[in-house]
């Protein structure tokens, strides 16, 4: 979907630069280090507008939450929920990512959000999905033993082929739906804005959580 232009961009993205990392690859192996929250270090990939991660951030303050979003006036307003809500385990990085090995250390993450990721719809374009088997395998070398996945899309078939992809790895799935919010997981409380709207529209929200086989 094609972003609008922000005017003065730059001002507002000054008001809350606290918020953003300039540099996350030099943070690599030393997040916990840094902020020094004692619990658990979860990443969001394809944040949006924050709504997401902002609420997670808030509902978990002994959490820390890195959110990743490849449009910086997409990500504006992200920054702009942290603030607002004065939330200091919460930060923002501007990128558009081809290996988590570049940004953290192998098992340096406790989770990983994908929650509503480009479907990239063309069958020659499947490599760019961020649920395709070579993606999954780069996020599990930056989870820890027993660190999860969470997967959440309005696209039917692109949940169609994530499931074929967790099952030829293997994966084991802890929660699978094809309502979320017809269920009772726990995953249906923290909504995104585009989730917002199309759940209210009657769209069902395909979810899975899932880990490497131990």
């Amino acid at each position: 979907m094609r972003q609008r232009n922000i005017k003065h961009l730059d001002e507002k993205i000054a008001e809350v630069s606290k918020y953003l990392l300039d540099n996350p690859e030099e943070l690599k192996g030393r997040w916990r280090e840094n902020f020094g929250f004692p619990g658990s270090l979860e990443l969001e990939i394809g944040c949006g507008k924050g709504q997401f991660i902002a609420r997670k951030a808030s509902d978990n303050p002994d959490n820390m939450y890195i959110a990743v979003e490849g449009q910086l006036n997409v990500l504006l307003r992200g920054l702009q929920k942290a603030d607002a809500g004065n939330l200091g385990n919460v930060a923002f990085f501007c990128r558009y990512i081809d290996s988590l090995n570049d940004f953290f250390e192998k098992g340096e993450l406790d989770r990983i959000y994908l929650n509503f990721s480009d479907p990239w719809p063309k069958d020659r374009h499947y490599k760019r999905r961020l649920t395709y088997r070579d993606r999954l395998e780069s996020c599990f070398d930056v989870l820890k033993d027993g660190g999860v996945i969470e997967f959440k899309t309005d696209n039917d078939g692109l949940f169609g082929f994530s499931m074929d992809e967790i099952k030829a790895m293997g994966y084991e799935i802890l929660e699978y739906t094809e309502d979320l919010h017809a269920s009772d997981y726990e995953s249906r409380l923290t909504t995104t804005e585009y989730e917002d709207r199309f759940s209210q529209k009657g769209k069902n929200i395909n979810y899975v959580s899932f880990r490497r086989n131990r």
